[in-house]
């Protein structure tokens, strides 16, 4: 389960090496209002500098193609940079202390709205950076991005990671600043699908809206998330078992609702070390729309109202710090005023 998360149920050895077999490459240098059309699975080592280029993919449905990203730019008016129409799986690599960048600076012309769109599963990785700017989406996938490495700078204003079925992290270091949300794992057709785990990897997230979104579950075993939005986290479930999680929120900083009907809502901490600062008005540091578990870890809250639900809260271990003060239960708590209940209608 998503709770129980590990490296080898959502990653291949492939996706976790952060450098391609080069033997075999093919070397692309991109050129102004030129596309780079691959079709077939491969190694492609793409440099140079151009505008109103596009690198796109339309392979078969079991190739595999990697992008090597050696030191490329390119700025383009309104169409996605990297366009991923067909293949099984494309890797964007970046290379060993390579700069890169991705920029669409006018409104999209096309349906792909993103600077990197992809139809077929994603994966992110390398080990050197990449600069992401997009008017809507900044990178997107209709099926999962994988996030194994390097480091990347997205700015957006749409969300800046999004994918239908799922985004999962197990390393790299991500800056995203989203004018919506910062990932967003949602499939408008299957309620079913639409979740994040995130394993390891250092994120550093400012959003309008959430800084992490999930239609089913949001799971942090691992990392380091700093997250400034309205909400930071969002998901019908919401598990923390491991990792450093920092959220400051102008509305709620985890809230649990019923996003799908295939599960129950419910909020599980059970280890981690989690910071959550909000602003004052109706507003919660943990807000479950069902249930409330604690279980481990340690949770340090500033808040009105610490802790709101519709369900059961459990308390059997961990530390909760409300305001300074530490507590033995899961309730509300004002900033130097009265405790409340953590129920609906208590005080806030």
């Amino acid at each position: 389960t998503a709770s129980s998360a590990e490296l080898s149920d959502y990653f291949t050895d492939r996706d976790l090496k952060q450098s391609a077999d080069l033997s075999e490459a093919e070397s692309i240098t991109v050129s102004d209002g030129e596309t780079v059309s691959i079709t077939k699975a491969g190694v492609y080592v793409i440099s140079g500098s151009a505008k109103n280029a596009q690198i796109l993919v339309n392979a078969g449905d079991e190739d595999k193609v990697q992008l090597v990203l050696n030191g490329v730019s390119i700025t383009n008016d309104g169409t996605p940079c990297i366009l991923v129409e067909n293949a099984d799986k494309v890797f964007v690599t970046s290379d060993e202390g390579s700069s890169n960048s991705l920029t669409v600076s006018g409104k999209f012309t096309v349906d792909e709205d993103a600077a990197i769109f992809s139809r077929d599963d994603l994966v992110l990785n390398g080990l050197g950076s990449v600069t992401v700017s997009s008017p809507a989406e900044g990178i997107r996938s209709n099926d999962s991005v994988k996030l194994t490495g390097g480091t990347w700078n997205v700015t957006s204003g749409d969300s800046a990671l999004k994918a239908h079925e799922g985004i999962y992290a197990a390393d790299g270091s991500y800056t995203l600043n989203g004018g919506s949300d910062g990932l967003h794992a949602e499939n408008d057709e299957d309620d079913t699908e639409g979740e994040v785990v995130i394993l390891g990897g250092t994120f550093t997230i400012t959003a309008g809206d959430d800084g992490i979104h999930g239609t089913t579950t949001v799971t942090v075993a691992g990392g380091s998330l700093s997250i400034t939005a309205a909400e930071g986290i969002e998901a019908t479930q919401v598990y923390v078992t491991d990792g450093t999680v920092n959220i400051q929120a102008t509305d709620d900083g985890i809230n649990a609702g019923a996003k799908t009907k295939s599960l129950s809502v419910l909020i599980n901490i059970s280890g981690g070390d989690i910071t959550v600062s909000v602003a004052r008005g109706d507003t919660d540091a943990i807000d479950s729309n069902g249930d409330i578990v604690v279980s481990g870890g340690t949770i340090n809250i500033t808040a009105q109202s610490a802790f709101d639900y519709d369900g059961k809260a459990t308390y059997t271990g961990g530390t909760i710090i409300v305001n300074g003060t530490t507590v033995n239960a899961i309730t509300g708590q004002s900033m130097g005023g009265p405790m409340g209940g953590g129920q609906k209608g208590g005080w806030k």
